[in-house]
């Protein structure tokens, strides 16, 4: 089932492996919605640190998706493939992309597609998927969190941190954030946390321990990487898991001690949402349905948006992520 479409649209491609330079927008055919999928009419795509690794080259899509970048899009359903149930043609959806955001119409699986909570426009909808499918599966299920635990997230600014510390606040947890300035570290603090931990003045492991009581905390989520793991590791408490999910700063460590885990009976686990399964993705996509749609429904947790580009200035966008400056999403605007 279709609605009246355009034959072409602009996207958003690398002409090469390198900076922010090689983002050129060009025109091109729409894609088509297989078996499960929908074709979603763009209104806006996050931006996100993968699309970075994958315009250096260091991180291409899967097998068979396409090479234009975006990983998370909202906006109409303007085309249903065979055998979708349960979504309508002209339903405002926001939707988890395995790539091809970055453009006018882009698929996505209908089991990745997700309502258009109420109090948000379809821009900061756009800001939901990559991130809040990636907390959700990493803290809450596979860092089991539970209410009355301690959580720590590194990046507290970031999309992955607001969104983060949003979540483990309202799950019950006693939350911690570490950030690189005295502004996102009071930005971490508006958005709920419990404390926020300046990286560049003070030792987050000391500072941690001084908050539990030289405990530590039960979760860590961690996208830093390689110079952290033996900090994560001594500022976990007792049974406590870290969840690794990105290597910002490297994912090679020359030597560490493996005695805490032992010891502290530690968990360190990690995963990426990209290369997952469809079928584990929609499982996903029903935990936030049951669990966290609620809130975003009732304006209890939101998307932070700290600026949106016009799809023509992508290369902008990814200056901005890349400088670190920004608190909380930045997005791409279609004008549709």
């Amino acid at each position: 089932m279709t609605a009246s479409l355009p034959e072409t649209m602009r996207q958003i491609r690398f002409t090469a492996a390198g900076g922010p330079e090689v983002l050129a927008i060009e025109t091109a055919p729409l894609p088509v919605a297989g078996p499960g999928q929908v074709l979603i009419e763009v209104v806006a795509a996050g931006v996100n640190r993968p699309d970075i690794q994958q315009r250096e080259g260091k991180y291409p899509p899967p097998k068979g998706a396409t090479e234009i970048p975006g990983l998370e899009v909202a906006g109409r359903i303007v085309a249903l493939g065979e055998g979708v149930e349960g979504l309508s043609l002209g339903d405002e959806v926001c939707a988890l992309t395995i790539s091809g955001g970055y453009a006018e119409f882009a698929v996505a699986e209908a089991g990745q597609c997700l309502p258009r909570p109420a109090p948000l426009s379809l821009v900061e909808a756009a800001g939901i998927p990559e991130t809040y499918f990636t907390v959700y599966s990493n803290v809450i299920e596979r860092g089991r969190l539970q209410p009355g635990e301690t959580f720590l997230v590194h990046g507290g600014s970031s999309g992955i941190g607001s969104t983060a510390i949003q979540i483990a606040k309202h799950h019950g947890a006693r939350v911690f954030a570490t950030a690189g300035s005295a502004e996102k570290c009071a930005f971490c603090r508006d958005l709920g946390a419990d404390a926020a931990i300046n990286y560049r003045e003070e030792d987050f492991v000391e500072r941690v321990k001084a908050l539990t009581d030289g405990n530590g905390v039960d979760v860590i989520l961690d996208m830093v990487g390689a110079p952290y793991l033996a900090k994560n590791l001594s500022a976990l408490a007792i049974e406590g898991r870290l969840v690794q999910i990105a290597f910002m700063q490297g994912y090679k460590v020359e030597s560490f001690s493996m005695t805490p885990i032992m010891m502290k009976r530690l968990t360190f686990t990690g995963a990426t949402l990209r290369a997952r399964p469809k079928t584990e993705k929609a499982a996903i996509a029903r935990g936030l349905s049951r669990e966290v749609w609620p809130l975003l429904e009732a304006g209890t947790i939101r998307p932070i948006i700290h600026a949106t580009f016009p799809l023509e200035q992508a290369a902008k966008a990814h200056e901005l992520m890349e400088s670190s400056a920004h608190l909380g999403k930045i997005m791409l605007v279609t004008g549709r």
